[in-house]
């Protein structure tokens, strides 16, 4: 049935993966003419297939509260938990920005602390607009690093309550993480490697 996870679906933080989206958003989505319409037996490839038609990011909106096409593409994701590599693909790419804001909001959702913070991390270098679905219905604007960031710092997004994630420090006091380095910091360390290049080879 179309609203039931894969029966090859590991937990995710002990739990259903479909399940990380709340009860009654998910009804919401059921319901949703989106979700009948286009959700209904998509495989993975079909996510994606939909994700690149995308042009905003969001829960819900309006008065009824009606789930955007971005959530029920998530919850389509949750209930076929793609592998980790598939996953990494998606987040790679730079051809569709809101696919890949999809599979970093999907990222955040199911892999553990030290992976997220690893593979989201690079992606505050994508500074590229996002349209945002506000809970009104208008549309706003944000960027794809501000987006990540509130992947990152915030617990709750798209109307999701996201899993608790350890703060970096204790992830680098533990040896897990390497301290971070900003932008700038990558950018001067490359300027000063290539200026040392050039120096020996005068």
């Amino acid at each position: 049935m179309a609203n039931r996870t894969v029966a090859t679906a590991q937990s995710v933080h002990g739990t259903n993966p479909q399940y990380l989206i709340e009860k009654a958003y998910r009804q919401r989505i059921y319901d949703s003419l989106y979700w009948k319409e286009h959700c209904f037996g998509l495989t993975v490839t079909g996510v994606m297939e939909k994700a690149v038609e995308l042009n905003s990011v969001g829960g819900c909106y309006g008065a009824h509260r009606r789930p955007t096409e971005f959530m029920c593409l998530m919850l389509k994701l949750l209930q076929l938990q793609p592998d980790r590599q598939m996953i990494d693909a998606l987040l790679d790419q730079t051809d569709f920005k809101y696919l890949r804001a999809l599979a970093a909001l999907y990222f955040r959702l199911t892999q553990p602390p030290k992976d997220v913070y690893s593979r989201l991390e690079p992606l505050y270098r994508d500074y590229r607009k996002l349209r945002v679905r506000s809970s009104d219905g208008p549309f706003e604007l944000t960027y794809m690093d501000e987006f990540v960031d509130m992947l990152l710092r915030e617990s709750f997004v798209c109307y999701i309550t996201l899993p608790l994630l350890t703060k970096r420090i204790a992830l680098e006091d533990a040896g897990a993480l390497a301290p971070r380095l900003s932008p700038l910091d990558e950018d001067y360390k490359s300027s000063t490697s290539s200026s040392g290049d050039a120096s020996d080879s005068e």
